[in-house]
Parts: structure tokens; sequence; C-alpha cells
């Protein structure tokens, strides 16, 4: 089932990998979670080729994956679905002409002007079967384009930008925004800037049959059912990274510390 599938059955949940390991993207694949969210902005892969693991450890998994790429650039943009991504997320959409680049790059014609080929996975390697028509066709059906909402001059630009054709989803990003405008870091939207700017978005997205994108940390029963709420769809429940600290502050505090202090 595509990831644009399983939206349409109700808010889908998953998980960022940073650490550009395969066995993480595996791992949460098999735990049953909607997509997985792929870094190229700042994980430590040195450019979209070395993607093409993560993603084939998704597919391996069952999972969708949606990548973040690290701005328009249509190559990059083209490799990362052809290697088998369902969705590109660009960081620091900030206008309309922004928003225009990166469905230009997303999509095949009429929609946009992504170049095509059809010796890639996205075709199957052009194998049997294959039918430009419907690789097209489908490609452009099932292909998630999400900018991400991050800085203060989206909200500028709002209207202009989710009005752009050819947009599936925003992400919002509560800690970028937060640095844009002066206000406190956090996952938390608890500056009214903030959280003004979440509120002028989500209402937008929801007139428009738009999705929303946000992290949720911490994730708990009261923070995601408070999120789903707020209007958010696709709903980002921490990272690896995030959970193996987490993890590891805990044995670390409730054990070992403990112990030694017994001693």
């Amino acid at each position: 089932m595509t990831l644009r599938e399983r939206m349409k059955k109700g808010p889908v949940f998953g998980i960022t990998v940073f650490t550009a390991a395969a066995c993480a993207v595996e791992a949460i694949g098999n735990w049953g979670y909607d997509f997985v969210y792929l870094d190229l902005e700042h994980c430590p892969l040195d450019g979209p080729n070395n993607m093409e693991k993560l993603i084939m450890s998704a597919k391996l998994a069952g999972i969708p994956a949606v990548v973040r790429v690290t701005g328009t650039d249509e190559v990059e943009i083209r490799k990362v679905l052809e290697m088998g991504a369902e969705g590109i997320v660009v960081p620091h959409t900030r206008t309309k002409e922004d928003a225009q680049a990166i469905v230009r790059g997303a999509k095949f014609p009429p929609m946009g002007r992504r170049g095509a080929e059809s010796n890639v996975r996205s075709a199957q390697f052009g194998g049997p079967g294959f039918s430009w028509a419907d690789y097209v066709e489908k490609s452009n059906a099932d292909t998630l384009v999400i900018p991400m909402d991050e800085d203060f001059e989206f909200t500028d630009n709002l209207d202009d930008i989710l009005d752009v054709p050819g947009i599936d989803a925003v992400n919002f990003g509560p800690i970028d925004y937060s640095l844009s405008i002066g206000a406190k870091v956090g996952y938390a939207t608890e500056d009214p800037r903030v959280a003004d700017a979440y509120r002028k978005l989500a209402e937008g997205a929801k007139r428009r049959g738009i999705k929303v994108m946000c992290p949720v940390v911490p994730a708990t029963k009261e923070t995601i059912e408070a999120a789903i709420g707020r209007g958010i769809n696709m709903l980002i429940l921490g990272n690896d990274m995030y959970h193996l600290q987490s993890a590891l502050k805990k044995i670390k505090t409730e054990a070992i510390d403990l112990v030694r202090m017994d001693r």
C-alpha cells in the first residue's frame, strides 16, 4: 500500500532516520510504522546516491519512504524518486517560486517538468510489462510533494505557496521556525508567534485539502491525540538518535546510577 493510500485511511505515523543506518530503517518498518522519513539535510550521507541502500531497506521492510532533500535541485529530487522514494520533503521553502520549482522537479508533464528514464527502480528498470504512459500517470498520482514551513517567510507567503498546484502536504518545522523569529527553540509551539504560524498553516491547508506533517515529541498517547486534534495528519514520532539517547538515559539514571548509590 502506498503512503498516499495509507493517508486516505486517517493519520499516519513515522520515524525519522538521521544515522544513515539501514538496520534502523528496517526496524521501523518491522514494527509497522506507516512511513520512514529519510534525511539528506542533516544526516552523514555525502549525496543522494548513498540514499539508495536506505530506500531499498525500506522496501525490504515494506514501509514507504519519504526523503528530505537538500533543496530544490531538480536532479537531486529526481534521483531519490527514481531510487524508489514515494515523496520528497524540501527544507526552507520560502516563496511561491520555491514551491513551483519543487513540483516542477517532482512531477512529469503536464504537472511538472521531471526528466524521465526507464532504467531506474521507480520504473522497475523498464522490465516486463513496462509502459511509459502507465509509469508517468502512476508516478504523478503517487508521488508526494511536501515543502517545509520552517521560516517566517513561509507564513508571509502562505496563500501563494499553498495555492501552487501539486502540493500534497506541508511539513511544519518548529525548531527552525523558532530560530527564524528569535523564539525559544523546541518541538513545542509554546511561543505565541510559532503557534500562530502553525494555526495559519493548519487552517490554510485544511481549506485546500493539503495534509500537515509535524514532529510530535515526546510521543505519548496524550501528545499524539492533541496533535491530531490540531490538524496534524502525518505525525513524526521522533528519530532514531532521539530514541537511542532516551533509552541510554533511562538505563543510566534508572539502573546504573541507582546501583552505584547502593554500593
